[in-house]
């Protein structure tokens, strides 16, 4: 790869695809476009702008914001002049934001607009090393990206800005990611250029490297996995529109057309859920082809399928999943699943209807990927998050943890020696905290987190993650939490997919009114009983699920049981339903 820091990316942009169309986001309905010289002026105004303002190589520059094109622009230009870009989650609490604020030692914040203005300007009084504030959005008052722009373009230093440029190596940290963690105070976790780059150079050649292709970004920019996809779209040329708003996802993809996108699994889920609601109202000959079709896709191999089954799939192709395929956007092939354990079903059935699903795995502090399904022969088996990448070496150790050694892992956390100390082994692998194996083809494939397997009062192992993984592949159940550490058997709090419940009372003609309900409506819980019972089926006898509590909200990053990557709060949801937990045991 030619690319030693990631700045080096705009280099390459003007010398392969000068393009006119390079980035598109929303603005007030309408799509704003974006060339490659666009992004280039703007980028370097940014640092011309920063230098201006003081900035000097190592200090440490916020953005707060939903997925954006010009957050390209800032992100280049904080790089450029050798600043750090901290990039943070718009919906985590005031007390983070407080924290990283003054952990990071940042000087300048940028914020999306009045929303995100009217949470963070309650911190900044408490935050003396914030120097300025800037809007991504017009905001009367507060000051605007367009005028750092502006001042950049009247001050330009080209170069001064050559000589920071000239003097930042691959080993320099680039950015500083928070994790959202799932207790405590979130670390900051130092990546370095080669860090990032060394997993787009293990990336980029999976998908085409075709500059006529479109990509749509709605994940987190602010979180490594679709970050880095971001530059790996970059590199290869791809066209990126970018989703402010996760409630407009199917319109856009619906008027951009992309052939990638990076999602989690709750997104296909939900995509499922939809499809499976719409079937249940069909009657007749057309519900028994719906469900035949369903059945034949969850069925579906990579390699060994019969003549007989590929003609079955031809037919259900061209009359059932050619309006899957219709509904994505028409053009959509490769979907890249990630952040949580993807439920087998959901990707043979993805698989079937046409779209290649590549599962992979990996952390903040391995910038992310670690593994991944991909297009090399023999690279995909399901259940699995595929090989390690061609520069990342995977062991399991003793004890069942996942360990990996590469040049992607970080350079440790910002400020913080000792927990940097104890990520790594005596001899130097990284530990991530992940119990799993390799299979015989070489994949690996992830069972649970170390620090959440616990023992009942029998001195019998439980690993949660696993039974939770399989209670969520009901359709009625949204989340769940498997409890029971020091008690005499396993139990679970459940959140009901309460959209599914709905549908499926509708089609009973029963009806509910509230949340509050649904969960005590005994002919509900009577079913959810029978779904834990197909799991406990699943199980050994001492991971069984002896009792279950529903809770009457959905969990949420908003409402403080997920974190913003959709992982549990184990110790949050304990407090916040402990009259639940007093309940099952």
């Amino acid at each position: 790869m030619e690319l030693t820091r990631l700045f080096d990316l705009l280099d390459r942009f003007e010398s392969k695809f000068n393009k006119p169309v390079l980035f598109g986001g929303k603005v007030d309905g309408l799509w704003q476009r974006f060339s490659v010289n666009d992004y280039i002026e703007s980028a370097h105004n940014i640092s011309y702008g920063l230098m201006h303002l003081g900035i000097k190589p190592g200090d440490t520059i916020i953005s707060i914001t939903n997925n954006r094109p010009e957050w390209n622009f800032l992100d280049m230009g904080i790089m450029m002049c050798g600043a750090i870009h901290v990039p943070v989650y718009p919906n985590i609490s005031t007390d983070d934001y407080r924290f990283i604020f003054n952990h990071s030692e940042a000087k300048i914040v940028f914020v999306s607009g009045e929303e995100l203005y009217s949470r963070i300007k309650e911190v900044l009084p408490q935050c003396p090393g914030i120097q300025k504030l800037y809007t991504f959005r017009n905001l009367h008052g507060v000051e605007h990206m367009d005028e750092l722009i502006d001042l950049g373009s009247k001050n330009q230093q080209a170069e001064l800005l050559k000589t920071l440029k000239d003097g930042i190596t691959p080993e320099d940290v680039v950015t500083i990611i928070y994790t959202s963690g799932t207790t405590g105070t979130p670390k900051g976790v130092m990546l370095t250029h080669k860090n990032i780059l060394s997993n787009v150079e293990a990336s980029f050649t999976i998908p085409p490297q075709d500059p006529s292709l479109v990509a749509l970004s709605f994940l987190p920019l602010c979180h490594v996995y679709e970050r880095m996809l971001n530059y790996m779209y970059q590199y290869n040329g791809y066209t990126i529109y970018y989703v402010e708003n996760i409630a407009t996802i199917s319109d856009a993809i619906r008027e951009t057309k992309p052939f990638i996108i990076c999602t989690v699994p709750r997104l296909l889920e939900s995509i499922h859920d939809k499809i499976m609601a719409t079937g249940r109202k069909l009657r007749g000959i057309k519900r028994m082809f719906f469900y035949w079709a369903i059945n034949l896709g969850y069925r579906y191999e990579i390699e060994g399928n019969n003549l007989w089954y590929n003609f079955q799939l031809w037919i259900v192709r061209k009359f059932v999943f050619k309006k899957w395929q219709d509904a994505l956007g028409g053009n959509l092939q490769i979907i890249v699943s990630g952040g949580a354990a993807l439920q087998e079903r959901l990707a043979r059935i993805f698989w079937a209807a046409g779209f290649s699903v590549l599962e992979g795995y990996g952390l903040t502090e391995t910038s992310p990927v670690i593994a991944v399904n991909n297009f090399a022969p023999g690279a995909i088996e399901f259940g699995t998050v595929g090989p390690p990448l061609f520069n990342t070496q995977i062991r399991i150790a003793e004890d069942g943890e996942i360990q990996c050694k590469g040049p992607n892992v970080m350079k440790g956390y910002f400020k913080d020696e000792e927990h940097t100390v104890q990520m790594f082994s005596e001899d130097g692998w990284f530990k991530t905290g992940d119990i799993g194996v390799i299979t015989s083809r070489g994949h690996l494939k992830i069972t649970d987190r170390k620090k959440e397997i616990f023992k009942t009062a029998s001195g019998k192992y439980i690993a949660p993650q696993i039974i939770e993984n399989k209670l969520k592949e009901s359709p009625f159940i949204e989340q769940a939490m498997v409890v029971g550490e020091n008690q005499k058997y396993p139990a679970a709090i459940v959140s009901l997919n309460f959209f599914h419940v709905k549908t499926w009372c509708e089609a009973k003609n029963m009806q509910f009114t509230s949340n509050h309900e649904a969960v005590l409506n005994p002919v509900i819980r009577k079913r959810v009983a029978k779904e834990i019972e197909k799991v406990n089926a699943t199980l050994g006898e001492h991971e069984r699920i002896v009792k279950f509590e529903l809770t009457h909200n959905a969990w949420s990053v908003e409402s403080g049981e997920l974190t913003p990557t959709l992982k549990l709060k184990r110790k949050i949801i304990s407090e916040k339903y402990s009259s639940l937990m007093e309940k099952l045991f």
